[in-house]
């Protein structure tokens, strides 16, 4: 039967040990949205905003936060990243950015806190950088793509695809 790891076999929350596992390459994709008026998302595309490249910005931040990961997230490993790849895709109708980020290592634990927390402050400094001209701005659909790597091997979004949403 599956379990939560984070709990020991009294129910204290404690941070899993890993020292038993084998060091494999780990890779994960997750990808989030964020939807805003017309005019912000042109105001994005043509650079014309007063705090500068606002996509440049949000992608150092994403950087930043999955290496941070484990300084945000209590139980998460601290873990040496190889490469974050941050990329943003600007969506017309409706008028919005996703964002995705793929995080890689070579450890004994896997990477996908890391790409969620990435997705997730890439998709915060958006919001902060435009918030003074579009405060409806909405996160959504922030989820995990894709993770490659240790004992459970590959695995790839399957359920609740947009038309099992609806």
């Amino acid at each position: 039967m599956p379990h939560l790891t984070h709990f020991n076999k009294s129910g204290d929350a404690h941070m899993v040990d890993v020292g038993h596992k084998k060091t494999s390459i780990r890779t994960a994709t997750a990808e989030g949205i964020i939807l805003m008026t017309p005019s912000t998302l042109e105001l994005i595309e043509a650079g014309g905003h007063n705090k500068g490249d606002v996509l440049g910005i949000a992608r150092i931040a994403a950087i930043m936060a999955a290496k941070k990961t484990s300084e945000l997230i209590p139980l998460c490993h601290p873990i040496h990243l190889t490469h974050v790849e941050v990329n943003f895709k600007i969506i017309k109708t409706p008028s919005a950015i996703q964002c995705s980020v793929t995080t890689k290592t070579i450890g004994q634990t896997g990477v996908e806190m890391e790409a969620l927390t990435a997705v997730h402050i890439g998709l915060l400094t958006i919001y902060d950088m435009c918030k003074a001209v579009d405060k409806e701005m909405e996160m959504s659909d922030i989820h995990l793509m894709e993770k490659q790597g240790g004992r459970s091997g590959h695995w790839k979004r399957s359920r609740f695809s947009k038309d099992e949403k609806q």
